[in-house]
């Protein structure tokens, strides 16, 4: 047995169908992000924006958020065969998605603060140069967004299936299906690190409206307002994505899943009834089922895998056959 298999020589793999491309994504907008960053809050200092400064220790906290992603994505990868990963190693985004929204949230409340004592103990600021660096930021936020754009769902295929069954009252079957997959299945790890760099894209513009205003109207309370009015909408954002990941560690099912429905419709019927049914996620596109069927004739476990071959997002399906008394 290698470290790929069980002893009936099925693999555990439930990582994305972008698992690779979003990998090499993040670590490009990693590096992006480190610059900038370094860039804005040396400017920020100078040209006295809290805006921009701001802005600057928000993408540093960004980068390392985007550096939990990138790492996520790497053990999963290096692990994903690893047999002590019982179900795999594709939770991991989630974890991962998890701990950037908590980071998120402290972000936002760094945000606040710093823009609260900033209302009440206002400074000069250089509105001509803190814009021009703002900009700059905001082109290297969208660019960023680009990069990860297009990575929130994923599905993987499998071209294997495996069944065994017993000669006695009971039966039971473990099937991997093939070309997994449902659009409603978000990878959390990418869709974190896409919610950072968004966030550092409003900031960014929020600081460019303030500092043009300022400018105008000399409006120097309209710069660390803006910064509260992000921070709130940043702890908007941390709260969802820590409901979404949150929810998958849980084994909770998202709203409106509907598939323990397609399960039992495509099992029950003809006498068949089933007693107990677990489902959750094992990886972004990829769900494990167990499934307890009570019949008055038991069929061959093929029966039963056949009738649920047709629902793509289930990647590992435990069937139990009982007779009926």
């Amino acid at each position: 047995m290698n470290a790929g298999t069980n002893t009936h020589g099925h693999e555990h793999v439930f990582l994305g169908q972008d698992h690779a491309r979003n990998e090499r994504r993040i670590w490009l907008v990693i590096a992006l992000t480190a610059v900038m960053m370094v860039v804005e809050i040396a400017a920020g200092t100078i040209y006295g924006s809290m805006a921009l400064v701001a802005d600057g220790w928000h993408m540093s906290t960004h980068a390392s958020a985007l550096l939990i992603s990138a790492l996520a994505y790497l053990f999963a990868r290096k692990q994903a065969r690893n047999p002590r990963f019982t179900f795999g190693t594709g939770k991991l985004g989630d974890l991962a998605g998890f701990a950037s929204a908590i980071i998120l949230a402290m972000i936002a409340l760094l945000m606040g603060w710093e823009s609260f004592l900033r209302i009440t103990s206002p400074v000069p600021i250089s509105f001509s140069q803190a814009i021009a660096v703002a900009v700059i930021g905001l082109v290297v936020n969208l660019v960023s967004a680009w990069l990860l754009s297009g990575g929130g769902h994923d599905h993987h295929g499998h071209g294997h299936a495996h069944g065994h069954g017993h000669g006695h009252a009971h039966r039971h079957d473990h099937h991997h299906g093939h070309d997994h997959g449902h659009s409603g299945h978000a990878d959390n790890n990418i869709r974190s690190a896409y919610m950072h760099v968004i966030a550092d894209a409003l900031t960014s513009v929020l600081a460019i409206a303030a500092l043009t205003f300022g400018s105008l109207y000399g409006w120097l309370w309209l710069d660390p307002l803006m910064g509260i009015v992000g921070a709130l909408i940043i702890a908007q954002w941390s709260w969802g994505l820590l409901k979404s990941s949150g929810a998958v560690l849980l084994d909770v099912l998202s709203e409106g899943e509907t598939l323990p429905d397609e399960i039992r419709g495509a099992i029950e019927g003809d006498g068949d009834q089933i007693t107990d049914l677990h489902v959750w996620q094992v990886g972004p596109g990829h769900h494990a089922a167990i499934v307890a069927v009570l019949t008055p004739q038991p069929r061959d476990t093929a029966f039963y895998k056949q009738r649920l071959a047709s629902l793509d997002e289930l990647s590992h399906v435990t069937v139990e056959v009982t007779r009926a008394a």
